[in-house]
């Protein structure tokens, strides 16, 4: 039988014995949210099938269920291998969206509560090996509560604007895994580009006082020794690898140093081994300029949603992954930004690989927290507690990918007089947060509308023409993103403008200043259909002509190559999505223009001013 997404879905933890459970499961739908009562939990299977990993709203799925699910309950039976007996057996999700439950054999296994970040359950104690066991899984997913992450799931029972299909319960690879009991549980790798080396900040799982990590670091073919180092087995002290010779991750050479981690015990013998990689790069920001390993880089990015016509927020394939970045590079790019939906590891592993930058980014659309304006006091603070644990999960697992150079936590924040102080609250201890959690990258605290702490003054600028760009960005010859001194308004402060970012109460405060949202022109090629009734692009326009497209693109391109005060773009966006079709790419992924000329309106190749 054909075993959907089968590769291994966490490429820089990489351990031999694991057992992927994606697959047909069963399910059933609970909208009398009585499944409790009716003791789902301890079903030994439910009648409708379903395609796991593919969420129930999916093609891929086999459901295509349009609806709200707002319970739902699914099962599948296990087989812990008997090599197994003795050991630690971990059960991995990728993601669940939202609140579940996981129970074995009727038993309580774990709770998780998030839309998007990796988690994991130790079942030793419920595991049988060689034995039929029964994995149930229960799904609450209340998207029009408010409190929780959704990113641009539909609210509606339909897609509209930018709005689209939703995805609830599982949507990433489940899978089993097998460990030591005394056994490495996360590294964070530091690198040093400066100092040459590299920093692994080590926790375990269960370590003995006396065991030690070894850190071997080979050159990108996994033969050659580079560098290696041991140390104590204790949470958080580090073991630092100084290399033999330093080579930095960039793009145009995504070089990447292979490595592996050892638990061994006094006698040296080996209890645990991990696989791993590593990119040795260096973002930091010297005034208004971005920095790449000490040099400045003009940032070219498209923003990329993450959606697929059959897979939703799955992708059908790890080939589809590395497919979307290679087409955004075709087509000049280099980088994303990762729009509304948290990507998963195996995306960011070929971004690594193909030295693609990417700014990674919450799905917080949907979350009270974001405009408290319109929301109880209640919801602001139940949504921002359920942000601020998601969004440290997903730092701490994204952390070692040398492609990610940006972190932003919202999108499109607003507030007005009377609730703007509860989001200079929230914002500024999410940056806070945000910095503690990974002080080696800028923060974006917010793209777009009102800044309150910030690395990186982005701004959203969506014009139909170079001059209308031009005088949206520079409102005021020698005053140039500076606020204009006005009081707060009853209005909701979300305005596109760069001088109305406020609260910043003193304006634009010498961060890199970039545009992170531009364009957005709608052009459907002759042979494509529009996806509804309702398909749209910005300014109303419904060009006919491929020559007048990547005419109005390129205007603003080579305009924001041309301004020193700017330090990259954005553009919206990579594919069309849905009825949202202002897409490079149709939602199919086929091109609208040929790659060629693609690349000569983004400027393929070209990374620094």
């Amino acid at each position: 039988m054909h075993l959907p997404r089968p590769e291994y879905p966490r490429p820089q933890f990489v351990r031999n014995e694991w057992l992927n459970l994606n697959g047909t499961w069963t399910i059933e739908f609970d909208p009398g949210k009585s499944g409790e009562a009716r003791k789902l939990h301890e079903s030994h299977g439910f009648a409708q099938k379903i395609t796991v990993p593919f969420c129930p709203e999916s093609k891929l799925s086999g459901v295509a269920h349009k609806d709200f699910i707002e319970r739902m309950y699914y099962h599948r039976v296990i087989t812990v291998p008997k090599a197994w007996s003795g050991k630690r057996v971990l059960l991995h999700f990728g993601a669940v969206d939202y609140d579940c439950k996981v129970f074995v054999d009727g038993k309580f296994a774990g709770r998780h509560v998030g839309s998007s970040d990796s988690f994991e359950f130790d079942i030793t104690a419920l595991a049988k090996p060689c034995k039929r066991q029964h994995l149930v899984v229960e799904v609450a997913d209340e998207l029009r509560s408010f409190v929780q992450t959704g990113g641009k799931q539909s609210q509606r029972y339909e897609s509209y604007g930018c709005a689209y299909t939703r995805t609830t319960g599982i949507w990433q690879t489940v899978w089993l895994e097998a460990t030591a009991c005394r056994a490495i549980d996360y590294v964070q790798i530091r690198p040093d580009l400066d100092g040459s080396q590299f920093v692994f900040l080590p926790e375990y799982h269960s370590a003995a006082a006396t065991d030690k990590l070894a850190v071997t670091v080979y050159d990108s073919s996994g033969k050659k020794v580079m560098g290696q180092a041991t140390g104590a087995a204790a949470n958080g002290v580090p073991v630092v690898v100084q290399l033999k010779k330093a080579i930095a991750w960039e793009p145009g050479n995504p070089y990447l140093y292979q490595l592996r981690y050892e638990l061994r015990d006094a006698q040296g013998a080996l209890l645990d081994e991990v696989r791993s990689y590593a990119g040795l790069r260096k973002v930091s920001i010297v005034g208004d300029q971005f920095l790449l390993n000490n040099k400045p880089i003009f940032q070219r990015l498209v923003l990329d949603q993450g959606f697929y016509p059959d897979g939703v927020w799955t992708a059908p394939s790890d080939d589809a992954l590395k497919r979307d970045i290679e087409l955004s590079m075709a087509a000049g790019f280099n980088g994303a930004r990762l729009h509304q939906k948290v990507f998963e590891p195996r995306f960011h592993y070929w971004a690594d690989k193909l030295g693609y930058l990417t700014w990674a980014e919450s799905p917080s659309w949907g979350l009270a927290c974001c405009d408290p304006n319109q929301f109880s006091p209640e919801q602001v603070w139940h949504s921002a507690a359920n942000f601020t644990a998601e969004w440290t999960s997903l730092v701490r697992r994204d952390f070692n990918s040398p492609s990610i150079i940006a972190w932003t936590p919202f999108n499109e924040t607003g507030a007005n007089e009377d609730t703007i102080h509860l989001l200079r609250l929230i914002q500024g201890r999410i940056y806070d947060l945000t910095k503690a959690l990974d002080p080696t990258r800028p923060c974006n605290e917010t793209s777009g509308y009102v800044h309150c702490k910030t690395d990186l003054w982005t701004v959203h600028a969506y014009c139909k023409n170079a001059t209308e760009l031009h005088d949206t960005l520079i409102p005021e010859a020698g005053k140039a993103m500076q606020a204009y001194a006005s009081e707060f308004t009853t209005q909701t402060l979300q305005s596109n403008q760069p001088v109305m970012m406020r609260p910043l109460e003193t304006g634009y405060t010498g961060q890199p200043y970039i545009p992170d949202e531009i364009g957005g022109f709608k052009y459907l090629p002759p042979k494509q259909k529009a996806f509804n009734q309702q398909s749209w692009g910005y300014y109303g326009m419904n060009l006919q002509d491929a020559k007048e497209w990547l005419r109005l693109m390129a205007e603003q391109i080579r305009l924001l190559e041309s301004l020193p005060q700017v330090a990259g773009f954005c553009y919206t966006q990579l594919t069309d999505v849905e009825q949202e079709q202002n897409g490079v790419y149709c939602y199919d992924r086929t091109p609208k223009a040929p790659a060629k000329e693609l690349a000569k309106v983004f400027g393929h190749g070209k990374l620094t001013r």
